[in-house]
């Protein structure tokens, strides 16, 4: 009976897998289907590296590197500000933090990540962008500074749980070598513990990264929707993610702006593939 409760299990588990795999494949040929229909009306690089993206317009003008470098400038601002305070609180929690407060932080920052994104949107709207607003004496709040900052917001729990973890799986027999070495706390946790779980604090860098660049509801509240190219990280920008969402209700079935916001989808895959990509040949090289 234990041999065969482990056969079903390992089949179980070997079923799940493949789905999972077949699901990914299934929804990258939809988005193929119904994406690669635009360039029959538009050419690849114009869509890509076109500046003006009016899909309403005639005739239609669909080039998303305005919504490219929205998302890019509002990811790179989130990460900028995200990994280093995020990173910061996992080693704090992980060899700081005394007994008690360990288990109330820890919990704290899992509570924050089950806030639903709209929820967190509304908040910014509110407080962020008024206060970036007048912080900075511009027309408007509503900026790619506002977006990075509330998606820093988002991606620290995650970051901070996994970086958590990583730091806590490190054998407590490297700690204890370092101190009988005469090496410091401080000195034990940036020469042993951080290389030591490198592998882990980057793969929560990167999970952290991809909830940033694949959210959209606070993104669309509080960056100013403006699908221009954007001058500086005051400027309101628009998201690729938060194109989709705001248009595809609106988009005729069978026109080339419902086949352009598909192509949308297949630029989204493709980027966190590649982060996807990254992460996994790091995570080997460091190895």
């Amino acid at each position: 009976m234990r041999k065969l409760k482990e056969f079903i299990v390992e089949k179980l588990i070997l079923i799940c897998g493949i789905a999972s795999i077949f699901f990914v494949v299934l929804i990258f040929l939809f988005l193929l289907k119904e994406g690669l229909a635009l360039f029959k009306f538009v050419k690849p690089l114009e869509f890509l590296f076109g500046k003006s993206w009016y899909p309403i317009s005639e005739p239609p003008q669909l080039g998303i590197l305005p919504l490219i470098l929205g998302s890019l400038l509002v990811t790179l601002g989130a990460a900028v500000i995200s990994i280093p305070i995020g990173v910061g609180c996992a080693i704090y929690i992980a060899e700081i933090a005394p007994a008690r407060s360990k288990e109330v932080l820890k919990a704290g920052i899992e509570l924050l990540a089950a806030i639903p994104s709209v929820v967190l949107g509304f908040i910014g709207m509110v407080t962020l962008v008024p206060l970036i607003k007048n912080l900075f004496h511009l027309p408007t709040g509503l900026t790619a500074l506002s977006g990075s900052v509330m998606l820093a917001f988002m991606a620290m729990p995650t970051i901070v749980s996994i970086a958590e973890d990583a730091l806590y799986s490190v054998p407590k027999s490297y700690k204890e070598g370092a101190f009988a070495l005469g090496a410091t706390h401080w000195q034990t946790i940036r020469r042993v513990l951080l290389p030591a779980a490198s592998s882990g604090i980057l793969a929560a860098v990167m999970l952290g990264i991809g909830r940033v660049i694949g959210e959209t509801m606070a993104v669309m509240m509080i960056t100013g929707n403006a699908a221009v190219i954007p001058q500086s990280i005051l400027a309101p920008v628009r998201t690729l993610t938060a194109t989709i969402a705001a248009e595809m209700g609106e988009a005729v079935v069978g026109s080339e702006h419902y086949f352009a916001l598909f192509a949308i989808g297949i630029v989204l895959f493709i980027i966190s593939f590649a982060i996807n990509v990254t992460a996994d040949l790091c995570l080997h090289k460091k190895r």
